[in-house]
């Protein structure tokens, strides 16, 4: 069992460069009800400082992310 958590929507951003990743994630943010988690997966080395930086300013929580073989994986809360 993992530690991850549940995700109410998932988006694939792989092969997606910077900023796009954070775009398409801010796009299915919207569309999500508040408290929602969205589960990103992307594959540029730039989206880890983008999506804490993102969820600091936007005031998303970031729940978890995780990084393995130049996947990058992110758990936001919408606020």
């Amino acid at each position: 069992m993992s530690d991850t958590p549940t995700c109410d929507a998932e988006l694939d951003a792989s092969g997606l460069n910077c900023p796009l990743p954070l775009l398409k994630a801010k796009m299915e943010l919207n569309r999500l009800a508040s408290g929602a988690v969205l589960k990103v997966t992307a594959t540029d080395g730039g989206s880890q400082r983008d999506f804490r930086t993102f969820a600091k300013l936007s005031g998303h929580t970031l729940l978890h992310e995780t990084a393995e073989a130049g996947t990058y994986t992110y758990w936001l809360r919408k606020a």
